[in-house]
């Protein structure tokens, strides 16, 4: 293109034409000379005069005879239009041109150019043959250009110029990255010398085209086994760990993703399958191992950055314990405790506030206590938990690193809390942790107050704390200037102050003092001068005080308070969700309570034993109360943001407090609405699909009384809509309420109601059975639901063959259901029957064979008072008529209805009940058509 611009430069200037040509005034003299030049080769020369005479010339023909010479020189390219302007049915400047395009290279545009030719002229062979020709070599260059190679190699060549534009190559990038998604196009880029040209990206140290290398292995890793391991060895798992230590949360999260498909492509955790790869695969064992040892190095080395070392820990969280308890292979446990218990300790004893310490994020520590807690759990028997034990131990009369040991034993207590409690009632240990407090220096207070917190959980813990420790929390608190230990040991007072629970007779403290030290809280809450570590811990009081009444209802009041701890939730320091969720837990009343019968508290009174009290504002009005504040302080876009949380330390537990304050929220069918609009519908998916049994149940309710009141296409908008039809599915259960049953049927049925895709969705999670079992519910309303839902699934084949099955009751059913009292009920019975029905002309015959009150049943349905029965009545009529059992047929319009079709379709007309006379008329119509009625006529 510039080459191309700076030829055509010269024509803008005079040019020194020979003597004679200065002389010629005349164009078409300036022409002949020119075509003489251009026969002779001169094409400098014939531009020139092609030039001269263009500036000259008046006569429109000739002008454009002038221009279309000069376009034979290719490089005029630019010039030639305007010959075809002046005439464009100039086939000979079009082709000119053409051939111009052409040789520049422009050959979808010489294309265009020769089309239009062969259109004027269209049988001239050269034109044509110029088209066959040209189509071939565009057809030809297109496979080129797309083939997977040539894209591969154009994006690297790309990404790996220096001098390349950004855009450009950040779309190289993604093409890249999109390109390795797809097993074709990772394959191509493995065996397009990928690998080294990846390692070139990432030896650039540009975070961009790192990013793009890291993904694009990804996707090569993912799903294939023998390529995986490649990589590996082609790469190397230090190469990786030292890109995963650099400090950046990008690069480390990226990496940490490889690393992760790398882990399920060697362990089979990927179940696709990508041809016979497999066959030719050694033992991946080894490779597994190497990065077990290299992630637990990582734990511990100081060469690691903070996210880098919160990746590592995240990694061995999900990939080290079973997934799985009846699962017996747990030696990956195992060999991580015997090579990295202590370093995972090492971790948890990290003190930031001391010099040369671990780096860290405000994560790291409590990531390392989910992961001792999920090793320990993992098992499987005394010998092993008493090894695990006796690692964790330390030397209380080691003073040098007390401070340490009590910080790693705070770590142990937010983990497996059965062993860091076994440590904390070892002699010497509650003792060491009071004089800490007592320490002079800020960092042993700090330090011992957290664990004085972590390790009053249990109640006798407690006890002896309020007893040998309260005062001295009360000291601290009051003499210290630093805030970080201030309010930690407040959060100590809270927690022992609310020891007693929601139990109202069970006050650890003088009427007021909770209430006092929970308006402290909100008071540092709201504060935001103060850092955000600092702020968490007025949560965590707010956790421990709000089981009281007087709490709850206060800090709901407290508008400020109340966004202040849901803006925090937001943030990025993920060990704030258990406490915000504690906190909305208590004041929602969604935590498990058991029903205590008034006999058990009669016979506990005259035995005179301890029986708990409801404190008077938990009783439900004044929970309704609260539930209304928190929703009007943007209580659902906080648990959203919480939901999404990508960490580990949105634990199971978390999980199940959050999916339980979601179900208090949605009690209300009003402010259902408010939670979709939210985005609590969608929030709500993850929490049905993972997490512990009850809090998926527990989610799942909550989507089932969304789905039952609200759109669900606007609820769950987009693909989302399918996911939710597993969690509703899983609520139709025997061991579930009947509240449960009722709502998730509800929700199904409005779901069915949709598109064929949401039916079959529902047929695939075997619903069907479940269905059918509750039509024969005892309850009312359960069944009322469950006969709704199946009448907007009888449009599907898989339904429609179930009552077509002989030996079953299914259509005897829906037939008796016909001739309920319950209106509903009925009016569902009667639209499933009439679907049915009109689908499978067979179920016409069966239904007259499965009762003798068949023909009872139906009269009653089309003399009924409400149209809409009386409309599915009639239709089923119809369908019968229609069904080609023609004995059937007959015997229907000798029976009273043929009476009662004729008084219905006489009526004169009525849009109240249109429907209704047109049906009956069709009907009629039918029976003549079937000859078994003979048509009214006037006598002559």
């Amino acid at each position: 293109m510039f080459k191309l611009y700076r030829y055509l430069e010269p024509l803008d200037y005079n040019f020194s034409f020979p003597h004679q040509m200065g002389e010629m005034a005349d164009p078409i003299q300036l022409k002949d000379e020119g075509n003489e030049r251009f026969q002779a080769g001169e094409l400098d020369k014939a531009i020139e005069c092609y030039t001269k005479a263009i500036k000259l010339c008046k006569d429109k023909k000739v002008l454009a005879v002038i221009y279309r010479n000069r376009s034979a020189y290719t490089c005029i390219i630019l010039c030639s239009p305007t010959a075809i302007d002046v005439d464009a049915t100039d086939v000979k400047a079009l082709f000119r041109r053409s051939q111009a395009l052409e040789k520049l290279g422009k050959l979808d545009m010489a294309f265009k150019d020769v089309q239009r030719c062969s259109t004027i002229e269209p049988k001239n062979k050269t034109f044509l043959e110029t088209l066959r020709r040209l189509g071939a070599e565009i057809q030809a260059k297109l496979k080129t250009t797309f083939s997977t190679d040539s894209r591969v190699q154009n994006m690297f060549d790309i990404l790996l110029d220096e001098e390349m534009d950004k855009d450009k190559k950040e779309k190289a990038a993604n093409n890249l990255v999109v390109l390795a998604r797809e097993d074709a196009g990772a394959e191509r880029i493995f065996q397009n010398n990928g690998v080294p040209l990846l390692l070139d990206m990432l030896e650039t140290g540009k975070v961009e085209m790192v990013l793009a290398a890291i993904r694009t292995f990804a996707g090569m890793c993912t799903g294939h086994k023998a390529r995986t391991m490649a990589i590996i060895h082609l790469v190397g798992i230090d190469k990786l760990c030292s890109i995963m230590a650099v400090d950046n949360e990008d690069i480390a999260l990226a990496t940490s993703d490889l690393f992760q498909c790398i882990n399920d492509s060697l362990t089979g955790g990927d179940r696709r399958t990508y041809g016979k790869e497999e066959a030719l695969v050694l033992d991946a064992s080894k490779d597994l191992k190497s990065i077990l040892l290299a992630l637990l190095e990582m734990v511990a080395s100081k060469k690691v950055s903070g996210h880098g070392r919160d990746q590592a820990l995240n990694l061995l969280c999900r990939n080290v314990p079973r997934k799985d308890k009846k699962d017996h292979d747990h030696s990956k446990s195992l060999f991580t405790i015997d090579h990295g218990l202590k370093k995972i300790l090492k971790v948890c004893g990290q003190i930031p506030d001391l010099p040369d310490q671990l780096p860290m994020t405000e994560n790291t520590q409590l990531i390392a206590s989910v992961l001792l807690d999920k090793l320990w759990d993992d098992l499987r028997c005394d010998p092993e938990r008493d090894h695990y034990r006796e690692v964790c131990k330390f030397d209380p009369n080691d003073m040098d690193r007390n401070i340490h040991a009590i910080n790693a034993l705070s770590g142990l207590l937010q983990g497996p809390f059965e062993v860091g409690n076994q440590l904390v009632g070892r002699q010497g240990i509650m003792e060491m942790m009071v004089a800490l407090c007592g320490s002079e220096r800020e960092v042993d207070q700090m330090v011992a107050v957290e664990a004085l917190i972590h390790s009053s959980t249990k109640m006798s813990r407690a006890s002896f704390i309020i007893t040998n420790g309260v005062s001295l929390l009360k000291d601290i608190y009051k003499k210290t200037k630093n805030e970080k230990i201030k309010i930690r040991a407040l959060v100590g007072l809270c927690k022992l102050g609310s020891a007693g629970g929601d139990d109202y007779s069970m006050r650890q403290f003088a009427e007021g003092s909770t209430e006092k030290l929970a308006k402290q809280c909100r008071k540092w809450l709201c504060n935001s001068a103060m850092d955000t570590k600092t702020r968490k811990w007025a949560i965590e009081g707010l956790a421990y005080l709000t089981q009281d009444a007087d709490v709850k209802d206060d800090f709901v009041e407290d508008e400020p308070a109340m966004k202040a701890m849901f803006e925090l939730a937001k943030s990025k320091d993920k060990t704030i969700l258990y406490a915000v969720a504690c906190t909305l837990v208590n004041c929602t009343n969604s935590y498990e309570k058991k029903e205590i019968m008034p006999e058990l508290i009669q016979l506990a009174k005259f035995s005179k034993q301890h029986v708990p009290e409801q404190h008077p504002k938990d009783k439900k009005d004044f929970i309704q109360k609260r539930v209304k504040r928190l929703l009007k302080g943007g209580v659902i876009s906080a648990l959203t943001v919480m939901v999404k949380a990508d960490n580990l330390l949105l634990t199971d537990q978390t999980k199940e407090m959050l999916a339980r304050v979601f179900l208090a929220l949605a009690d209300d069918a009003k402010d259902r609405g408010t939670i979709c609009a939210h985005g609590g519908g969608k929030a709500l998916i993850p929490l049905a699909l993972e997490g512990s049994a009850i809090g998926k149940i527990r989610a799942s309710h909550a989507l089932a009384k969304i789905a039952a009141v609200s759109n669900p296409e606007i609820a769950f908008p987009g693909e989302r809509i399918y996911e939710v039809v597993r969690p509703l599915v899983s609520l139709l259960h025997p061991e579930r309420d009947g509240v449960q049953n009722y709502e998730a049927l509800l929700s199904l049925t409005n779901l069915a109601g949709l598109n064929d895709k949401l039916r079959v969705k529902i047929l695939k999670e075997k619903a069907l059975p479940e269905i059918e079992q509750y039509m024969f519910e005892d309850h009312d309303h359960i069944r009322q639901a469950a006969t709704e839902c199946m009448c907007n699934l009888v449009t599907c084949k898989e339904v429609q063959d179930r009552y077509l099955e002989d030996g079953n009751d299914r259509l005897k059913l829906l037939v008796l259901m016909c001739a309920e009292d319950d209106e509903k009920l009925q009016r569902a019975a009667a639209g499933a029957l009439a679907m049915l029905t009109a689908a499978q002309k067979k179920l016409c015959t069966k239904m007259t064979l499965v009762t003798l009150q068949w023909l009872e049943i139906l009269q009653r349905l089309i003399l009924h008072d409400q149209p809409q029965i009386q409309h599915r009545g009639l239709v089923i009529v119809y369908n019968i008529l229609n069904s080609d059992d023609n004995e059937l047929a007959k015997k229907l319009i000798e029976s009273e209805i043929l009476e009662i079709l004729t008084v219905i379709g006489k009526a004169m007309d009525n849009p109240k009940r249109q429907l209704v006379i047109d049906v009956a008329r069709t009907c009629l119509v039918k029976a003549m058509d079937l000859g078994l009625i003979k048509p009214f006529t006037t006598p002559s």
